[in-house]
């Protein structure tokens, strides 16, 4: 059992006018649904153990749908290609055959890829640094 001093604050006192002087703990309906709205209009995926022509395949679908739906952003995981076993084999670019790579190359040598696009961009690291690309849509 706490004993009340009349001249200090009990903790539980003291917490609750903390509170109420900081209205900053206070919940934010509006700013949630904001966000919400902001998340919907994200979309991503992860390459992870696909081929370059199949990637190809895939993320030509995945543009043309997202631009359809008004999606503003693609997250693309493509990893960073440490486990291809393209540095032995002399016929294969090292770079250049690893996703992270050829994904941006694709998207701009088809012109109806690239005219749905404002910008691709290696993604920041809470995102996936350099295993994944962040691909900005163009609104309708």
């Amino acid at each position: 059992m706490i004993k009340k001093n009349n001249n200090k604050l009990t903790s539980d006192q003291k917490a609750w006018k903390e509170f109420l002087e900081d209205p900053s703990y206070l919940f934010d309906k509006e700013e949630l649904e904001k966000n919400n709205n902001e998340k919907s209009k994200k979309f991503k995926f992860d390459f992870h153990g696909y081929s370059i022509e199949n990637a190809n395949i895939k993320v030509k679908e995945i543009i043309n749908q997202c631009y359809d739906k008004g999606v503003s952003e693609i997250l693309i995981i493509t990893g960073k290609g440490t486990h291809s076993n393209t540095e032995k084999n002399v016929y294969v670019s090292k770079d250049f055959s690893k996703l992270q790579f050829t994904i941006p190359e694709f998207i701009n040598g088809d012109s109806n890829l690239s005219s749905k696009i404002v910008k691709i961009k290696r993604a920041d690291q809470k995102s996936g640094g350099d295993g994944a690309l962040i691909i900005k849509l163009k609104k309708l």
